[in-house]
């Protein structure tokens, strides 16, 4: 028990018998209760203040041990004796302000060993039992004293923006928005859109290409070769072919053969 041993060295000179060791240990589970000791006595006395130590003359009757206790929230207060019956000690708690009483009886041969009163380490036989009889005896039927309301943590608003981080790149959509979707060649809204982009992510560059523009166009092969123009497999398969000129007749679609060098009419070029 965590300041158990403190406690007994300041009891050590009025530890004379098993029975006042074992007081001392039940004493200090419920200071870890959140008890502490006003005195000793039925009535109170001048000047009491609550404390974790054994108040003077606690071990003055070995038959009878009277103690009163207060929470640290001031809320309850208990009247606890300890009387001793042969080898056993009986221990009843009451509640002044509730009117609850709670009983234990522990033997004390269990939890004490005789032959070691000044060797702490020694004289306690079963701590971990002491505390459960205590806690399930005493504790839980009078009822833990409250705890103070613990300091919740700041929550962060959601709508609040983040920590402002100097390195960090903004994203290019706002969060929880779709990115915008490709438009489409067809749109008049897409010309221009590629030469936007410096990744090459979209189309609809200032050059139109009639044969990615979108529109619908006749099955065209370059491989296969143009009549009275290329021969079959001028053009590898699959390789870009910028037609030379108009793939059909009658084609009145722009074609990018039709958009002049720059400077063509530049007579110093």
């Amino acid at each position: 028990m965590a300041g158990l041993e403190l406690l007994y060295a300041s009891a050590r000179a009025a530890i004379s018998r098993p029975q006042d060791a074992l007081l001392c240990g039940v004493h200090w589970e419920l200071v870890r209760h959140g008890y502490r000791c006003l005195g000793a006595g039925d009535q109170p006395g001048p000047d009491e203040r609550k404390s974790e130590l054994l108040p003077a003359g606690w071990e003055a009757n070995k038959e009878v041990y009277t103690l009163r206790y207060r929470s640290m929230d001031d809320a309850r207060e208990l009247l606890l004796k300890a009387i001793m019956v042969e080898d056993s000690m009986i221990l009843n708690v009451m509640d002044r302000s509730s009117q609850k009483v709670a009983d234990v009886t522990l033997a004390v041969a269990d939890y004490i060993d005789p032959e070691h009163l000044d060797d702490f380490h020694k004289v306690y036989k079963d701590t971990e039992e002491l505390r459960t009889r205590i806690a399930s005896g005493i504790i839980a039927p009078l009822g833990a004293p409250a705890e103070k309301a613990k300091k919740e943590p700041e929550k962060k608003d959601p709508d609040s923006p983040r920590d402002y981080d100097p390195l960090r790149i903004p994203p290019h959509h706002p969060a929880g928005m779709r990115a915008p979707t490709r438009p489409s060649p067809l749109s008049p809204f897409a010309v221009g859109g590629e030469d936007l982009d410096p990744l090459g992510r979209r189309s609809g560059g200032m050059i139109v290409d009639p044969l990615r523009s979108g529109f619908p166009q006749p099955g065209i092969d370059p491989s296969s070769g143009i009549p009275g123009r290329l021969p079959p497999g001028a053009v590898p398969p699959g390789a870009r072919f910028d037609p030379f000129g108009p793939l059909g007749a009658g084609r009145s679609r722009p074609d990018p053969d039709h958009l002049p060098p720059p400077g063509y009419d530049d007579m110093f070029m």
